[in-house]
């Protein structure tokens, strides 16, 4: 089928997934090389050579820098709903506003967002951005689903596998609610190819089991029959460790990470540390617990 044949053909919806080389996004390109389902998927990248490395996989690819909405009007053309996911920096207010208003010029009908864990009055300020956001997408008049995912298992596997065996936490003996980010990649796939008639309007929880770091240092070292640590510190040592390990990061955003492990510890965001799980509501499988994702994912 053409590009434009596509276009036209309404039993098949075009699908645009921002973010295919992050965390999640890269899952969902593996979801959608699973099953596209009804779909038509279009995958967009900010390098030209990630673009043409998606083409060389027999994937349609488009160019879409977030930074510059000149590249929005190619990539959204003919697009019926969108996967938006920015990085966490201030520049999301600007990239998501401006995304969702070429969206709407391009006749786009719905747009998910991946956002963050969080009550509707928090104070934290990068969590206060992604609603902001999600604000005006519901403001735009296009239809919407919002995923809120807990904090994610898979960003400790690169500080196990570090060497040290090893990882830290921020928000010290508290118990948080973790996902596995191939969890998050499904729930998106899924409202992806069954689209607004069933998901618009609908927000999903994805917290599927609740681990202070010791309690998962624990869970780890059973399955790798070996000891694994957990270093317990505090917020202020976040900051100090995104400098130790030479992260460019804004300093808005460590502010923010400082801030968030504060109010955890001191019980503003305490429902951080709760079970809401809508995996299994949207894509008819169980979620993936800490000591699945460490049998899949830490073990050679």
């Amino acid at each position: 089928m053409t590009t434009h044949a596509a276009e036209l053909d309404s039993t098949h919806p075009i699908v645009l997934v921002i973010g295919t080389t992050g965390q999640v996004g890269r899952l969902i390109v593996d979801e959608f090389d699973h099953d596209t389902g009804n779909v038509r998927v279009r995958y967009a990248a900010r390098k030209p050579e990630q673009v043409e490395e998606l083409r060389a996989a027999g994937r349609d690819a488009v160019l879409l820098d977030l930074d510059d909405p000149s590249t929005f009007a190619h990539a959204l053309h003919g697009v019926d709903r969108v996967y938006l996911l920015t990085g966490y920096t201030v520049a999301m207010l600007a990239q998501s506003k401006t995304l969702v208003d070429a969206a709407v010029k391009a006749g786009v009908s719905h747009i998910v967002h991946q956002g963050v864990f969080a009550n509707w009055d928090v104070t934290d300020p990068h969590f206060v951005w992604h609603q902001m956001i999600e604000r005006y997408i519901e403001g735009s008049g296009l239809k919407w689903t919002h995923l809120h995912p807990n904090v994610f298992m898979d960003g400790l596997a690169s500080e196990i596998a570090a060497g040290d065996d090893a990882f830290s936490v921020y928000w010290d003996d508290r118990r948080v609610g973790w996902i596995a980010a191939r969890d998050i990649a499904a729930v998106a796939a899924t409202v992806l190819k069954q689209g607004p008639a069933r998901h618009g309007g609908k927000e999903y929880w994805l917290s599927t089991e609740v681990a202070s770091g010791p309690e998962a240092a624990t869970i780890f070292s059973d399955v790798l029959g070996r000891e694994i640590r957990c270093n317990v510190r505090g917020p202020e040592d976040f900051k100090a460790s995104i400098a130790d390990r030479n992260i460019t990061v804004e300093s808005w955003y460590a502010d923010a990470g400082v801030e968030f492990n504060r109010q955890v510890i001191d019980g503003r965001m305490g429902y951080i540390g709760t079970v809401r799980d809508d995996v299994e509501f949207v894509t008819g499988r169980p979620s993936i617990s800490l000591r699945q994702w460490a049998t899949e994912n830490l073990t050679d």
